[in-house]
């Protein structure tokens, strides 16, 4: 007999895990079907989380009660907060974790959820009966019934590697493809597009020269991605900076004639921010060297990530290419690079919800919609976890929008825009920055998160305390004048004490300088991430009000609602490509039609009579 589920995940990669945990946090019988338990969580590239937009996007998970905020903080083994020259609205966190332990750390919280099972198996096809999926049935001829399915397959599916001239099918380097799935997915109608991503070569930690390389320490006080985690006191590991030289180039130009990337051999497009080694020099001829990071993989492991040397050279070429780098000459190679080509569904095929129009209950996230990274893909398996989960509950879809989150951006771009290319996260996507923060995130999801049943009562009463130590903050910052006493140094025009609120808006003024001042007067610990909210919105106090004048003209928009089924053909004043961009979108709002590219305002205009017309 078929066992029964509510939910079944396919795939234990990011998404996957972010997925499984939220349906049965939600409390559904969950069922998450991996090709191999022991790589849960597998990080495949840089066992790094976060970077610019992409720790905005860590911060939001785990706000609305996600899982990856908290393994990182359990595992990072260096911290830095990246982009501090700039503005709080671009202040990105980055943790380079424990390869290893990431994984088991991972597979130690799944396994702790009482209404999760993990399946070690294959998945052949999904179970579809009138365009709608009741289940899935694996390759050792079991079957899993279930009423919403959520597809994380990451580069599994069709996947192929290229290394120089050779190339195999694998969905990682060392683990099978999944080809039968990947082949229903292509018959079952969707549109689809072949992309490309691919890995440095890994090192030796122990013939590396490191003492001929700049070295990058991590944060003296390193900032988590948890809002549960309070500090991260464990010692950190170093980074080290190096640089390719002239003799590095002379390598790759003789033989780039042999590179997948250029014999025509690899199809798929690969990310455009993110090239590879042999593409920088070829488009970025004039410049005289590259950047490359070496990064160790874990405190137990002498593997080293070479970061920027991504690659699918032969592995001559890339042994004489490391070679060419001082302090390398002698480093000897673990792990060669490697590109993969996969499928990926345009993600156009979805609703907000990470629904596909034409099949229901089945949902997608990650890489098969045609994203790039591990954030990327933990946020899109959280949002279609919930949305699984509430579809087998008969609840409404719950979507992020543009003003709550990065997420909301990311899907709403997807879903609108599709991926002509493998697409990553940045913060110039967002048309609110400083609204949406790193420090404010919870405060932006966390309600949502409770609502929804993913926010443990811990998690909301370390949320309720900062918010009411941020009303407290802002009291006192409003009611205390200076005192010179306390702040030697400042002058102030006729002997003016100004409040602290008006003092706090100067450059040079901080919140440091008022810590022990205002814990003092309080009578509790001031909690930094307290400070750092209440800093950022008295300085920028003018800059957040205009944003959220826009931000309520946007909502406007997005509150102006399309029909479901509604026809674009024939209407007097939108072009026929205009009429067929809003037909293959289906767009749910008049905010997101007017995102579509090649969709004019003045063609918004046109619909927004229509609307009118059409609704009354």
């Amino acid at each position: 007999m078929a066992a029964k589920y509510d939910v079944i995940v396919v795939g234990a990669g990011h998404a996957g895990c972010e997925a499984a945990r939220a349906c049965a946090r939600m409390g559904l019988r969950t069922g998450m079907v991996t090709m191999n338990l022991d790589l849960i969580a597998q990080m495949s590239c840089n066992p790094a989380i976060g970077g610019i937009a992409k720790g905005h996007l860590v911060r939001e998970i785990d706000a609305l009660g996600g899982v990856m905020g908290e393994v990182t903080d359990a595992v990072g083994i260096q911290f830095r907060l990246l982009n501090t020259s700039r503005g709080p609205a671009v202040w990105s966190p980055r943790a380079q974790c424990d390869k290893k332990q990431y994984r088991v750390k991972m597979r130690e919280v799944l396994e702790r959820e009482a209404n999760l099972r993990v399946i070690q198996a294959e998945v052949a096809y999904l179970v579809i009966e009138d365009r709608r999926v009741t289940g899935v049935a694996l390759r050792d001829g079991r079957s899993l019934c279930a009423s919403a399915v959520v597809v994380t397959t990451g580069t599994f599916l069709n996947g192929l590697a290229h290394v120089g001239e050779s190339r195999y099918s694998c969905g990682r380097s060392g683990e099978a493809p999944s080809i039968l799935l990947g082949e229903q997915l292509r018959e079952v109608g969707l549109a689809w597009t072949r992309l490309k991503t691919g890995t440095p070569p890994r090192l030796d930690g122990r013939t590396i020269e490191w003492s001929r390389f700049e070295r990058q320490g991590g944060d003296a006080n390193p900032t988590p991605f948890s809002f549960l985690t309070e500090r991260i006191d464990r010692p950190q590991i170093d980074c080290f900076v190096a640089y390719t030289t002239d003799r590095t180039k002379e390598v790759i130009a003789g033989a780039i004639s042999r590179s997948p990337l250029y014999s025509g051999q690899i199809e798929g497009i690969g990310p455009r921010y993110c090239p590879s080694i042999e593409d920088k020099f070829v488009k970025f001829p004039d410049k005289g060297r590259h950047q490359i990071f070496l990064e160790p993989e874990g405190l137990d492991t002498n593997e080293v990530y070479v970061n920027g040397m991504s690659t699918s050279m032969p592995v001559d070429v890339q042994v004489a290419m490391v070679a060419s780098i001082e302090g390398l000459e002698d480093a000897e190679m673990v792990r060669p690079g490697y590109a993969i080509e996969y499928d990926a569904i345009d993600p156009r095929e979805l609703k907000h919800s990470l629904e596909v129009k034409s099949i229901e209950g089945l949902f997608l996230a990650g890489q098969i919609n045609g994203t790039s990274g591990y954030e990327e893909a933990g946020c899109q398996g959280l949002i279609a976890g919930i949305n699984a989960a509430r579809k087998v509950g008969g609840q409404e879809p719950f979507t992020v929008g543009r003003t709550e989150g990065y997420t909301g951006i990311l899907i709403d771009d997807l879903v609108t825009k599709g991926a002509d290319e493998p697409y990553r996260m940045f913060t110039s996507r967002a048309e609110f920055r400083l609204h949406l923060r790193i420090d404010n995130a919870d405060e932006r999801l966390t309600p949502l998160g409770r609502r929804l049943g993913l926010v443990t009562e811990e998690r909301w009463a370390r949320f309720e305390k900062k918010q009411a130590e941020k009303a407290a903050l802002r009291r006192w910052l409003a009611s205390t004048r200076v005192d010179l006493k306390r702040l030697p140094g400042h002058e102030f025009s006729g002997g003016d004490r100004p409040f602290l609120e008006v003092w706090l808006r100067r450059p040079e003024a901080g919140w440091e300088g008022l810590g022990g001042w205002a814990s003092e007067d309080l009578g509790w610990a001031v909690d930094q991430g307290a400070w750092m909210t209440v800093e950022t919105e008295t300085k920028y106090a003018g800059y957040i009000e205009q944003q959220e004048r826009q931000v309520r003209r946007l909502k406007d928009a997005e509150g102006r609602r399309i029909p479901s089924g509604f026809t674009y053909a024939g209407i007097a004043g939108l072009s026929r490509e205009i009429q067929e961009k809003l037909e293959r979108v289906a767009p749910a709002t008049l905010g997101q039609a007017a995102r579509i590219p090649g969709v004019t305002p003045a063609a918004v205009a046109v619909l927004d009579v229509y609307l009118n017309l059409a609704t009354g």
